[in-house]
């Protein structure tokens, strides 16, 4: 791999304080591959061979059963999937494809396993990354369980104003569809619940959202630290 993404490598807090040794020794197998969009990277069920590290583009995690999919996260740069299986040599539970040009950093996950048994600060980074994976999926369990559909939504919009830096006026990261599928609607119920979201102040053009009465929707959605505070 190029020495030129050891850069942005460090800057992931997991490669952060490991030694440079160990690091040269993990990526002297890897490598940095091009995707277009809607390329299939990895398959549920399959072994986890690489762990993968998005450089740039986004990258949607989802899941089938039984005739149904469903979206799980959408991974954006600079960032780490699935690494879980990846640690415990497991297959993964989820797949994986591109939603638009992406570059790729696959690392073999039997490097990783061997640097996390000689190096103490990777393995710390590891158990840090785990444990934040983990109340990730608690608090999002807890807000499908706690809260309406149209709750929700409301959190959901609130939560992505702050990520646009808390303007009134900011655009869905994702499509419509694939929203949906996030927060366990169908599609005909997300465009009701957005109608219903009107009366609190909420208007929506195509992917362009904008909050006219902000204190409405926060008492409406009562957003909660424990559940919508992904940071902690």
């Amino acid at each position: 791999m190029p020495e030129s993404y050891s850069a942005d490598i460090r800057s992931l807090h997991l490669f952060a304080d490991m030694s440079e040794d160990h690091l040269k020794s993990l990526m002297r197998g890897s490598y940095v591959q091009n995707f277009p969009p809607q390329i299939q990277l990895i398959e549920e069920g399959d072994p986890s061979d690489f762990m993968h590290i998005v450089l740039s583009g986004a990258v949607e995690l989802f899941s089938n059963w039984n005739g149904h999919e469903t979206s799980m996260a959408t991974v954006r740069p600079i960032s780490t999937f699935i690494l879980a299986a990846t640690v415990k040599d497991a297959p993964y539970l989820m797949s994986a494809r591109t939603l638009e040009k992406s570059r790729i950093i696959l690392i073999p996950s039997q490097d990783v396993r061997a640097v996390f048994d000689n190096d103490a600060h990777f393995a710390r980074a590891i158990v840090t990354e785990l444990a934040q994976c983990y109340r990730s999926v608690i608090k999002s369990t807890k807000d499908l369980k706690l809260r309406s559909s149209l709750e929700r939504l409301a959190n959901y919009l609130l939560r992505q104003q702050k990520y646009a830096g808390g303007s009134s006026d900011f655009d869905l990261p994702i499509e419509k569809r694939r929203l949906a599928s996030m927060l366990g609607m169908t599609p005909e119920n997300l465009s009701r619940a957005f109608k219903s979201l009107h009366s609190y102040g909420v208007s929506v053009n195509g992917n362009n959202v904008t909050i006219a009465d902000q204190k409405d929707l926060e008492k409406f959605a009562k957003p909660s630290p424990l559940i919508d505070d992904y940071s902690t």
